[in-house]
């Protein structure tokens, strides 16, 4: 079966161009062949047809075969030319080469004309080849491969762009960052598949409410961005609002179910306030954070005296911070005594955590907030049950320590969830075998009951090492005494707030009796919080209370591996 060839044959001779049809035919080519021999009919040519290969002579009647090289190479177009002419000095055909010619031949010798052809056209297919790879590879650089959308990379130089623009153009862009509320929703119930399938449905959707010259783009998991140039306040809001509709009515259906979604947008105007493509994200994040705090679905503008945009600036400053001091280990442990109200009894101490930001102490209230908001707090944790491990280490070295003298670490409700967490313990606890009995996990009763089953399931794994478990803030909720029936620990932390009033408020009083009455009945050991004074200390004796704590009894002192050993010596 014969292999069809275009070619375009610039050539005045139709006798030349029939021996070269000829020979290709002999050779098993089917050559559909456009001869031309001027510059106006191969302009037409290359305009109307797709070609394979060019064939030209050198000398035509007023044109030469380096004017038809050029008028080729103008096109932009990868197509081998080949030269055949009758004569053709040395000079000349190197000249042609530099020009752009890939081989000459004389027409005396045409058997050289079908390898040539053959061998240009395998290495136009590979140029061609190279390029399409390196174009799919230019492509993954600046796209999502799931969406099609550009990514966040050159989504950032397009703003970087549109920023400079303002400096020389009066006119105001818009930014619209896009969350998608209940998305992970989707993720979990029905798997990624059906996720990744739901975002490319919706790329579609969305492409279709927005104008040519805007640019969407996919930034994270369910983020995305929309950078609005030439843009107006009022045509920007009514564009997010409009995507906040398409988004709400649009029902994804994956196998027998159907889910709807929404999304959160925050929506910066971009001025001459936004000094860099940081400001600009940064304030468009902060804008959507506002929306979802007030209640998802909806748009929030970014205003510099935005009230909750500033609280969320100063969170994400801690969010920093945080980071920073656990790469840098700047946090540090302090120790509060927990004091036996029986004399003769060794006392237990608490490891309370700090910032250390150069000279400054900085207390837990500042950046505990924002590192729960911003689930650090299980890394926080991490952090500090294994320096306090190196602590409980050296303190049982010294003969002065009680023997019986329980340490206690505190857990928020993120690392009761957090998969990373048990790994944690059960490697620490390998090392540190001897002082699980020693160790004591505080967990508040807040996060005990809102996760209750992983709750119990996590104390009984940890206590399987040896360790012990308290209640914290215990009385807060409006339940408690019921959980204790199903909670597996050993101390209950009486709320504070009941302790520190009970000597002028007498439902208090009768609260953290009833509470030590239980506590006693249940086998649990009994702590009250927030002793602020000796009056308060005998007070909690009277009552029954087993161990108090509070700044009236100790001010916590710094903890470290080298310390003092003196000042915690029973």
């Amino acid at each position: 079966m014969s292999k069809s060839l275009h070619i375009l044959v610039v050539e005045d001779s139709e006798d030349d161009t029939f021996l070269m049809q000829r020979q290709l035919v002999k050779s098993g080519y089917n050559p559909l062949i456009k001869r031309v021999d001027n510059e106006q009919d191969l302009h037409d040519a290359l305009t109307a047809g797709q070609w394979d290969i060019a064939i030209t002579d050198h000398n035509l009647p007023g044109y030469s075969s380096g004017q038809a090289i050029k008028t080729i190479k103008a096109f932009d177009i990868d197509i081998p030319v080949i030269i055949v002419s009758g004569s053709i000095g040395e000079d000349i055909a190197v000249s042609a080469m530099k020009a752009g010619a890939n081989d000459y031949i004389m027409k005396s010798n045409l058997l050289r004309l079908i390898p040539a052809i053959e061998r240009e056209l395998r290495e136009a297919e590979s140029r061609q080849a190279r390029r399409r790879a390196e174009e799919t590879i230019r492509h993954m650089a600046f796209h999502d491969s799931l969406t099609g959308l550009i990514n966040r990379a050159e989504f950032e130089q397009r703003l970087k762009h549109a920023l400079h623009t303002l400096h020389s153009q009066d006119q105001s862009h818009a930014l619209l960052y896009i969350d998608l509320d209940q998305f992970k929703i989707i993720n979990d119930t029905c798997g990624h598949v059906a996720g990744d399938q739901l975002l490319k449905q919706l790329t579609v959707i969305l492409h279709q409410q927005i104008r040519e010259s805007d640019t969407l783009a996919r930034l994270g998991g369910d983020e995305f961005g929309l950078l609005l140039e030439k843009c107006p306040i009022d045509h920007a809001m009514k564009i997010a609002e409009k995507l906040l509709e398409t988004i709400s009515g649009f029902h994804f259906a994956w196998q027998t179910q159907t889910f709807s979604i929404g999304a959160s947008i925050g929506l910066v105007m971009i001025n001459d306030t936004m000094q860099t493509m940081t400001d600009v994200l940064s304030s468009a994040d902060m804008a959507c954070y506002a929306a979802k705090e007030s209640g998802r679905n909806r748009v929030h503008l970014y205003r510099e005296d935005d009230s909750l945009l500033i609280r969320r600036h100063g969170e994400m400053q801690w969010v920093m911070r945080i980071n920073d001091a656990l790469q840098q280990d700047a946090f540090c442990l302090y120790m509060q005594e927990i004091r036996s109200v029986e004399a003769g009894h060794d006392s237990h101490y608490e490891f309370l955590v700090r910032l250390k930001d150069q000279d400054e102490i900085i207390m837990p209230g500042a950046f505990i907030p924002a590192a729960e908001r911003y689930n650090l707090m299980p890394a926080i944790d991490r952090w500090v049950v294994q320096h306090a491990l190196l602590c409980i280490d050296t303190l049982t070295t010294n003969p002065k320590m009680g023997n019986d003298t329980i340490f206690f670490v505190n857990l928020s409700g993120m690392s009761l969830s957090d998969e990373n967490m048990f790994t944690h313990l059960e490697m620490l606890f390998k090392e540190y075998a001897d002082l699980a009995p020693r160790v004591c996990f505080e967990i508040t009763e807040t996060a005990a009951i809102s996760n209750l089953p992983h709750a119990v399931s996590f104390i009984q794994q940890v206590k399987s090492y040896g360790c012990k478990f308290a209640l914290d803030d215990f009385g807060a909720g409006l339940s408690s005494f019921s959980y204790l029936k199903t909670l597996p620990v050993d101390y209950i932390k009486i709320d504070g707030g009941f302790v520190r009033d009970m000597l002028v408020d007498q439902m208090d009083a009768v609260i953290v009796e009833a509470i030590s009455k239980i506590g006693r009945v249940a086998g649990l050991v009994t702590i009250a919080e927030f002793v602020e004074n000796m009056e308060l200390f005998e007070a909690v004796q009277k009552c029954g209370i087993d161990y108090a704590q509070g700044f009236g009894l100790h001010v916590p002192e710094l903890c470290e591996p080298d310390m003092d050993l003196k000042k915690f010596s029973a």
